[in-house]
């Protein structure tokens, strides 16, 4: 095993995946593999659990915009499409990556579901304002920590009703468990890579402390969540 982590503070070392000029089949053979840990891990479970939080405290209104910023595959989407269903909530999502290959894989993991559009942006330059809802799974641990503040000031910007984000705790647990899972079940380079340091990049419930609450939010709530994950639901104040 490599030598153990220092987990105390947060790794600023670069994923490979944000590296923008890797892509390729080696890039599509890890988002694959990537879909594969979400579902096993219940990846989309908190953030369908921020959005069912959101939804309820505006109302339950029949109809949801919804903004997935860094949405990767936007394999989490799945579970919020058959909960919206089930419920009969017109639900349409757009989900944002900076990677054209990823959004290339994106649009063809949805190329047969007309509630989902797949838009290539930047996310400081992000082409829609005012949707209901902004979600970020798994994205902010991408961040360098000095902006973090500025992306969740973003999100919130972006959003009527409110902003869900979904990440990683940072744990020698999860750590070992990711670092030994990848060298066991895959040889892709990028996997194996960037999924240990993913956790050395995750966070612990103090690292949310500096995060802003502008005054048209009403809450910023943290909740831990098995698999170590971290929910935050920030809600804003209704429109007058």
């Amino acid at each position: 095993m490599s030598r153990w982590p220092d987990l105390r503070v947060r790794s600023e070392a670069l994923e490979l995946m944000d590296d923008r000029a890797i892509a390729g089949p080696e890039l599509r053979e890890a988002l694959g593999q990537l879909r594969w840990i979400n579902w096993l891990l219940g990846a989309a479970w908190p953030t369908l659990e921020g959005v069912v939080r959101l939804w309820l405290q505006a109302g339950r209104p029949r109809r949801v915009t919804l903004l997935d910023v860094g949405a990767g595959s936007g394999d989490v989407n799945r579970l919020l499409l058959r909960w919206a269903a089930w419920w009969g909530i017109d639900l349409r999502i757009t989900l944002v990556d900076v990677h054209p290959d990823t959004c290339a894989t994106a649009a063809a993991q949805f190329q047969h579901e007309p509630r989902v559009q797949v838009v290539c942006a930047d996310l400081f330059n992000l082409p829609f304002n005012h949707v209901d809802m902004v979600s970020a799974s798994l994205v902010l641990h991408h961040i360098p920590t000095v902006q973090l503040p500025l992306v969740v000031s973003t999100l919130l910007e972006a959003a009527r009703i409110g902003v869900v984000i979904n990440d990683l705790q940072r744990h020698v647990v999860a750590w070992a468990a990711i670092w030994l899972a990848t060298r066991l079940f895959s040889c892709n380079r990028m996997l194996r890579y960037d999924a240990p340091l993913s956790v050395r990049r995750g966070f612990q419930r103090a690292d949310f402390a500096h995060l802003p609450v502008a005054p048209h939010v009403t809450r910023l709530h943290c909740r831990w969540r098995p698999l170590f994950r971290y929910l935050i639901v920030a809600a804003k104040v209704p429109a007058r």
